[in-house]
């Protein structure tokens, strides 16, 4: 997706020159910065004032060429944040009401197909108004996809959920990623799913692109310092439970290499689960620390340190990244240069 744009609203300028790669895409950038203005142009829900989009080679919009396709017409899959599922349809014809707009031959997703991989079929008799938020997600994701489109646009998709369900969701989403090989471009305020679910990152800043890159690397760079992020920056990842102890009431997950002890919850040896972890609240250490309480010490080397006003983001790496905050005087206390 080749996108070049303008477009004025009455709170910045649009001004966007963008290639969306396969792969997850994300837009990043404060509220107001212009993310959902940007995605419903793409979309065809709003008019850029001049510019083009080109999608696979096919034009959705040219000012120049007076060509503006509906947005039925562009093959785009769209989730909105509200998840905007139908009340008067329950969940299986919620999902049919796309799908039965595509002419056969042009179907390369099945209703089937999305009901296994997003594990639907309790819900399928069921009223939207009846399911909770994960549930209109996954529902809202399938209705999206079953329009087989070339790319899937999705809108704060995980805004309001906890971890857990984040999780779920980021985990089906990069599964359709790669299983179906539809290229996604994902809008989020949120830093920490960025960095978790993307393989690119577009900076938005009061309607301007202000950065381009891995997500790793977008942390490093002074455009990036200079934003104001709204949430706490957190490690998401998944564990793989691979023990109970019930004698301590424990259970042990594995992340990449690394052996996680975690307090007893509900889970089966086995399962795959989504942790969250606050960059705050990792402890780093210039040697290994004796007779503390943390049960999880890992090694690890620092990549990169990053001035974000009065705290320093330090990116650390062994089997997997942490992103850690402290203090300046920690920075200094510990010899980090």
């Amino acid at each position: 997706l080749n996108v070049t744009l303008k477009k004025k609203t009455s709170s910045f300028n649009l001004d966007a020159s963008l290639c969306f790669p396969e792969g997850i895409s994300s837009i990043f950038g404060p509220s107001g910065s212009g993310k959902t203005t940007l995605l419903n142009c793409i979309a065809g829900l709003t008019r850029p004032d001049r510019g083009e989009i080109v999608l696979d080679g096919n034009i959705l919009f040219s000012s120049i060429q007076n060509i503006n396709l509906a947005p039925e017409n562009r093959a785009l899959g769209y989730m909105f944040q509200d998840s905007l599922l139908f009340p008067h349809l329950n969940v299986l014809e919620n999902i049919q009401y796309g799908y039965k707009t595509i002419p056969p031959g042009s179907r390369k997703i099945e209703i089937p197909d999305l009901i296994d991989l997003l594990q639907l079929d309790p819900l399928l008799r069921r009223n939207p108004l009846t399911l909770s938020g994960g549930e209109k997600r996954r529902v809202a994701l399938a209705r999206a996809l079953a329009r087989s489109p070339r790319m899937l646009l999705l809108d704060e998709p995980l805004s309001s959920l906890h971890a857990s369900l984040r999780g779920q969701i980021m985990r089906y989403l990069r599964t359709i990623s790669e299983d179906l090989s539809i290229p996604m471009i994902y809008v989020s305020h949120s830093i920490s799913e960025v960095i978790a679910i993307a393989n690119q990152v577009l900076v938005l800043n009061n309607g301007t692109t202000v950065a381009v890159d891995e997500p790793y690397k977008i942390l490093s760079t002074k455009d990036f310092a200079s934003l104001e992020y709204e949430e706490p920056l957190e490690n998401l990842f998944d564990v793989t439970i691979t023990e109970k102890r019930e004698n301590n009431r424990t259970v042990m997950g594995r992340i990449g290499e690394d052996l996680f002890s975690l307090p007893e919850f509900p889970v089966a040896v086995g399962e795959t689960v989504s942790i969250s972890l606050k960059a705050s609240d990792i402890i780093l250490a210039s040697e290994k620390p004796r007779g503390i309480s943390a049960r999880n010490v890992f090694m690890a080397r620092i990549d990169c340190l990053q001035r974000l006003g009065n705290r320093v983001l330090v990116q650390t790496y062994n089997s997997h990244r942490w992103f850690a905050e402290i203090t300046l005087d920690a920075v200094d206390d510990l010899g980090l240069v």
